[in-house]
């Protein structure tokens, strides 16, 4: 039977980093089908990196779910693999990034700190943790070896959880910030259907943004094809957050928005 082991990085294509992971996997689990997500997360973008997981394990097969992107390398953070309550298992830094997956797939039955240098290449580089600790424990756990033969039990409760900023909503107005920005420029809030509701706005309603101190218009659509060329959407993603975009252009470009930039929306008068 074929074990599926899904791979996420921030370290991009233009380096060996991901071919060199994969050949690692693939020395000590000939068998196994890697399953690439993304190796765009942006550079040390710990949140991105959670909310891609997150938003995508849902649609893909059981497994090894191998993540890193992994900022605190070399430090004390720990090395962790978990056990999903649905018997999946999870692979990367405690540093956040698995934790909101692990939990809209039902969360943590177990959590393990890989310490066992008998399942990691030696010597352990204090820079490339992918290949020496975090690709050789999923590519182990793939081939059958226990979780727990990786290192000691630790309390799910200790693991490092991020702080996913959350909207402000009253009667008129919603502020909001961008999570994340995809390759066509669309800014992911951290909103959803319900809060727009809560204003009133649904498809085909004009409403106001404010980024920057900068005002705005844009229309509540359901798909791009409902907005004339250059005219900027709200609209409710394949995920179901709610985005930002420019039809036919970059709505991270108009507004120069990086993951984290406030976003003040209400309905235009």
């Amino acid at each position: 039977m074929t074990v599926f082991v899904t791979f996420l990085t921030d370290f991009g294509l233009a380096d060996d980093f991901v071919g060199t992971c994969h050949g690692v996997m693939k020395r000590i689990a000939p068998e196994i089908e890697i399953i690439d997500i993304t190796h765009g997360i942006e550079p040390q973008g710990v949140l991105q990196g959670a909310l891609v997981l997150a938003n995508t394990l849902p649609y893909l097969p059981e497994g090894v779910h191998l993540a890193v992107v992994d900022p605190g390398v070399g430090s004390e953070r720990r090395a962790l693999a978990l056990r999903g309550r649905d018997g999946r298992l999870f692979v990367g830094p405690d540093n956040g990034l698995l934790i909101p997956a692990a939990e809209r797939l039902g969360g943590i039955e177990a959590a393990y700190e890989v310490t066992n240098r008998d399942y990691a290449l030696e010597p352990v580089s204090a820079t490339f943790h992918g290949r020496d600790v975090f690709s050789p424990a999923a590519a182990h756990l793939a081939n059958g070896v226990a979780v727990d033969e990786l290192g000691p039990a630790i309390d799910a409760g200790s693991l490092a959880r991020l702080d996913v900023p959350q909207p402000e909503v009253s009667d008129h107005r919603i502020r909001a910030c961008c999570l994340y920005v995809d390759r066509f420029g669309n800014m992911q809030l951290n909103l959803t259907r319900q809060h727009l509701e809560r204003l009133g706005i649904e498809p085909g309603r004009q409403v106001e943004l404010e980024l920057a101190s900068e005002q705005y218009y844009a229309v509540a659509a359901r798909t791009f094809a409902d907005a004339r060329g250059g005219e900027i959407i709200l609209y409710e993603d394949a995920y179901e957050n709610i985005a930002i975009a420019i039809s036919g252009g970059s709505a991270a470009e108009t507004f120069s928005a990086r993951p984290g930039v406030e976003v003040r929306i209400r309905v235009a008068d």
